[in-house]
């Protein structure tokens, strides 16, 4: 198969693509390649292109002749949109639709969309599922909701739309995140042996990236009747940031402290990932013990430089060294 990839060379499209690649697909890595394309090694089935998902005719050209589009690319999670929400609105919505209608017109048949968790906002119930109305609280989910309405608008009998709202992803990438809760904790406890915990209750869905990964690639492999205009949750364990923070003091160390922050952030979730379960067959295989451990390795053996403090491991910090319009 071939498969367009946005955000190819990104936290989760830098593990995704070797897989897919593994399995023997054609892909074409589309990114803006803001922290470099060095984590996509050179493959006979692999073409890069270093592109801005807004510039439809380079779109157009490059998304031609393949079957499926995985779309990763975003300006990722709330503080991030909120440095510049212009350009947050016009890489997460303005350019969605025309994306969209440009895969359709040219014969993609299957459309993958990365949306968000966060699209449900603070919820009541114990298990939040995909049926719930969606309640986003910040500018980056209201989008992320908006571009779904549209996603399912176009879907037909030759055009398959399939939406997944991932927890939050964690673990090893060679395209690091450390912005992220577990990532941070882990990058924390071992380098300062010392966890900042803001509130502590607040539950963090969390999914490992090789899980993340897993469940693109279960949709791509999945009948028409299973996927075509569903919408899946994507997550594993709902977890207490208090708990996350004691699931990364095993795995570092007793020595690690954890220290309470008040905080302003009340935000909740618990979603259920139930359906990809049943519909898919979906089994997670990764812990949040794991990613935590795959981290330490990584540490250990000096795999990033300055974890604490290079840019290219915090997506606010490389937002505003950049001049991106």
């Amino acid at each position: 198969m071939k498969i367009l990839v946005t955000g190819g060379a990104g936290y989760v499209g830098s593990e995704l693509i070797p897989k897919l690649l593994s399995l023997n697909h054609e892909i074409t890595a589309y990114d803006l390649m803001l922290y470099g394309n060095k984590t996509l090694n050179k493959n006979k089935n692999l073409k890069i292109i270093q592109g801005d998902i807004r510039n439809q005719n380079l779109f157009k050209e490059n998304v031609k002749n393949h079957e499926a589009v995985i779309h990763l690319a975003c300006i990722s999670n709330d503080p991030s949109f909120e440095l510049n929400p212009t350009l947050g609105k016009s890489i997460n919505f303005d350019c969605f639709e025309p994306m969209v209608k440009i895969s359709r017109d040219a014969g993609v048949k299957h459309f993958i969309y990365a949306s968000s968790s966060s699209v449900y906002g603070i919820q009541d119930y114990k298990d939040v599922t995909e049926n719930l109305p969606l309640k986003p609280i910040t500018d980056y989910s209201k989008f992320k909701a908006d571009c779904e309405d549209i996603l399912l608008k176009y879907s037909t009998d030759n055009f398959i739309t399939t939406i997944v709202r991932p927890a939050t992803v964690c673990g090893y990438s060679k395209r690091q995140r450390l912005d992220l809760v577990v990532n941070i904790f882990t990058n924390l406890a071992f380098h300062k042996r010392e966890i900042n915990i803001f509130g502590g209750k607040q539950l963090r869905p969390n999914i490992h990236i090789n899980d993340m990964c897993n469940v693109y690639i279960r949709i791509l492999e999945s009948s028409k009747d299973q996927v075509q205009s569903q919408i899946f949750n994507a997550g594993y364990e709902n977890k207490s940031l208090i708990d996350l923070a004691d699931i990364v003091k095993e795995q570092i160390g007793s020595d690690v402290k954890t220290k309470i922050v008040k905080t302003n952030d009340e935000r909740s979730y618990h979603i259920s990932s139930r359906k990809i379960m049943e519909i898919l067959d979906f089994k997670n295989q990764f812990t949040i013990k794991d990613a935590v451990s795959d981290l330490k390795e990584a540490f250990e053996t000096k795999k990033f430089i300055n974890p604490l403090n290079n840019i290219d491991f915090y997506n606010i910090k490389k937002m505003q060294s950049i001049d991106l319009e």
